[in-house]
């Protein structure tokens, strides 16, 4: 493999660490060379290092027209692009040359030129113009990466990386006191010193850290701050120590040739910066086991776990900065501890070769991609179903879908047709495309080689028969297109009208290849109305194989909505359906009687926020107990893991069910769908009454003996049997991909 790097060449900090830590090791297994676009210590220290370099000084068009030159003749495979003058090089490139270029996010293009406006309007505005035309784009952050997302970046066209450091190269000795004088200042050995590594521009905003250490060393005398680096902002944050009494405790050290004696002399480590994708300066201080206190910013958490293996504060909250640096500064063991611990932390996960390794996958991910595009092969899936409403179950359901589907292809390229765009993009990191942007929808059929209806019951006209006949559509379209067509833990009906059956009936023989479907009833139905065409397949409910998150976010969601982890609850999931308001009294009686007669509190858990709440609150209040009202759980793995805590539910929601089955919960369906009842009759999960035909006594009845009994085993038993169905779904999409 060959590719060619292009730079500015004026770069410093953790760009350039990046940059050249990153060429030095890429070739020791590929051919990577370097263009920078000045003369200076970058190249120089680049060629130092082995790095084939070549500089090209003079105007943007001789370098533009040279840089192309080196293209041309080099037989590279992939261009890779790094700051704004090079994105803008690589953009331009890109219209005459016949190769993927992809660009490192190394920061937040919006903030690179703060208190520089003539710079941010010329150069960040051609930086943002020329990365949204970028083939493909690497952050240093998943933090940056979602940044990027949230700003309509194709999530798809994305790959994270974070910054390593080697730790396989050996500690240089520095002795502390001879290195601090030999930078001119007079700290003494019994003082502890708090560091910063930075430049001095706005965005690092020192100045907090020159209030908190101000704050700090009012109760702790022995404090001194020692300030690496230089920058616009460091005559002003002299001035700020002045002012706050601490100008003798401050030293400005300017920029350090070699970091080695700064992470000696230090205590502590300090970030600060309003925005950070991920700083080499908290991965090469723990390299030398210096615990770092840092802003909650980029991927910064990542690494530095609160108390454990670094400290965080808000950005700008100069009181907690103070707080947790008097913390550090007055016990030497807790100092100990934590760098040891962010040590073992950052070798396992974010070393310099395991960087490399990464870079390396996504090249190739690269290039193969390109190349399918090139030579217009079909690639990657497209979803569509009842995504961006705003309901936790329907969102449980693409999410289970897209980790099943990737774990055939970590890289599969998903696009998902919903409601709310933007809120899928954000909430599944995938490309997504609007239910009314028709044009593009059939672009993404073209060039899509599965096209995913479901899961869900979206083939029923119970709710509406526009929404049927748009899937209907919709199928009918991406067939057309060349898509293979599965339909992926599926349910089905009803279907009340004759016209749709009809309709259904037609689509789904000549459209559709596998259905799987997750529940009998559904294929009972198909078998009726005269589905033939496709192969039937008998699965289940695609959320049965989301596990619960982990016991201490449970624990810490509950307490943080006043649930006791030893408490005792009964967790009601409730919709506003035809009917509802004549029943609302029953339940509220028959829950009530459970409480008293249990010792149980009501949870209440509105699977659609905005439609559930309030007949929520009716019920709540109509039982005139004390209960709680859960906010919107958007994570289905913690709707688990709460629904693991509860002695009973009692769910009207199909997916609250399903919650509860998979944290092991016995549960009473009110079923106003036969989808309610045929997944309580499938799993065996608990107990089952229709809504019209529930009174407060055969509610009291059931709620009761489900509160009674000991079902754990036999849940669990056919609960297992259920999850074994439900890996028919992705059994069928790899037959249809050929991934098996």
């Amino acid at each position: 493999m060959k590719v060619l790097h292009l730079i500015s060449g004026g770069d410093s900090g953790g760009a350039k660490t990046h940059v050249l830590s990153l060429l030095q090791d890429l070739n020791k297994s590929i051919d990577a060379e370097l263009v920078c676009y000045m003369e200076g210590a970058f190249a120089q220290e680049a060629r130092s290092r082995g790095i084939p370099t070549t500089v090209l000084e003079g105007s943007f068009t001789s370098a533009y027209r040279r840089t192309a030159e080196i293209v041309r003749s080099g037989n590279y495979e992939l261009i890779h692009c790094h700051g704004s003058r090079a994105n803008l090089m690589g953009v331009l490139l890109k219209r005459r040359l016949s190769l993927p270029f992809i660009s490192t996010v190394h920061s937040d293009y919006t903030l690179d030129y703060l208190g520089r406006p003539l710079a941010k309007a010329t150069y960040g505005r051609l930086n943002r113009f020329a990365l949204r035309r970028m083939d493909y784009r690497v952050c240093v952050s998943d933090c940056m990466r979602n940044t990027l997302i949230s700003r309509g970046f194709a999530p798809n066209e994305m790959y994270t990386i974070y910054n390593g450091v080697d730790f396989e190269l050996p500690r240089k000795s520095v002795d502390r006191t001879e290195w601090l004088k030999s930078i001119g200042c007079g700290f003494t050995p019994d003082n502890i010193i708090v560091g910063i590594a930075a430049r001095l521009d706005p965005v690092k905003d020192v100045a907090t850290l020159i209030r908190g250490f101000a704050e700090a060393s009012r109760d702790c005398e022995a404090l001194r701050l020692l300030v690496a680096g230089d920058g616009q902002e460091r005559e002003m944050l002299k001035k700020l120590a002045g002012e706050l009494g601490v100008y003798e405790k401050v030293f400005f050290a300017g920029w350090l040739r070699g970091m080695e004696g700064y992470y000696s002399a230090v205590d502590i480590n300090v970030i600060c910066s309003l925005s950070e994708t991920f700083p080499y300066a908290v991965t090469e201080a723990a390299r030398e086991r210096v615990p770092t206190v840092a802003s909650r910013v980029g991927g910064l958490p990542e690494l530095l776990k609160q108390g454990v293996t670094g400290m965080l504060f808000d950005v700008g909250d100069c009181h907690t900065l103070a707080a947790e640096l008097r913390e550090l500064a007055g016990d030497s063991e807790l100092r100990r501890r934590m760098g040891d611990a962010v040590y073992e932390r950052a070798r396992r996960d974010f070393s310099a070769a395991g960087t490399c390794r990464k870079q390396l996958e996504i090249y190739e991910k690269v290039i193969a991609r390109y190349a399918k595009r090139r030579e217009k092969l079909r690639d990657g899936i497209v979803i569509c179903g009842a995504y961006g409403h705003g309901n936790a179950g329907d969102e449980a359901i693409l999410s289970s879908m897209i980790r099943q589907l990737r774990s055939m292809d970590p890289d599969l390229a998903v696009t998902v047709i919903s409601r709310s765009p933007q809120d899928t993009r954000e909430s599944h990191n995938v490309n997504s495309i609007g239910r009314g942007q028709l044009r593009k929808q059939r672009r993404a059929f073209r060039s899509a080689e599965l096209y995913i209806n479901g899961g869900g019951s979206l083939i029923q006209d119970v709710t509406s028969r526009r929404s049927l006949w748009f899937y209907l559509n919709t199928i009918k379209v991406a067939k057309e297109q060349g898509c293979l067509v599965h339909m992926y833990g599926c349910g089905i009906g009803p279907l009340l009208y004759g016209l749709d059956r009809k309709m259904s009936a037609s689509v789904l023989n000549g459209s559709v290849d596998v259905m799987t479907l997750r529940d009998p009833d559904s294929l009972a139905l198909l078998r009726e109305i005269g589905v033939t065409g496709p192969e039937l397949i008998l699965s289940a409910d695609p959320v049965l194989s989301v596990p619960p998150c982990g016991e201490e976010q449970t624990l810490e969601f509950m307490e943080a909505n006043g649930l006791k982890a030893d408490g005792s609850y009964v967790c009601l999931s409730l919709r506003p359906w035809v009917g509802f308001g004549e029943k609302a009294p029953c339940i509220a009686a028959a829950l009530r009687r459970l409480c008293t007669e249990k010792g149980l509190t009501p949870v209440f858990l509105p699977m659609n926020y905005a439609k559930d709440e309030e007949v929520s609150r009716l019920v709540a209040e109509l039982t005139g107990l004390e209960f709680v009202m859960l906010p919107e759980i958007r994570d289905p793995g913690l709707a688990i893991g709460v629904m693991s805590k509860m002695k009973l539910v009692a769910a009207m929601r199909l997916h609250s069910l399903l919650f509860a089955a998979n944290g092991g919960t016995p549960s009473v369906g009110i079923s106003y769908d036969p989808k309610v009842s045929g997944f309580v009759e499938y799993t065996g999960c608990g107990a089952c009454i229709e809504l019209g035909e529930l009174t407060e006594d055969r509610l009291s009845e059931l709620l009761l003996r489900l509160c009674g009994e000991d079902k754990q085993a036999e849940l669990a038993e056919n609960l297992k049997k259920v999850r074994a169905a439900e890996g028919r779904n992705l059994e069928a999409a790899r037959r249809l991909m050929r991934r098996i």
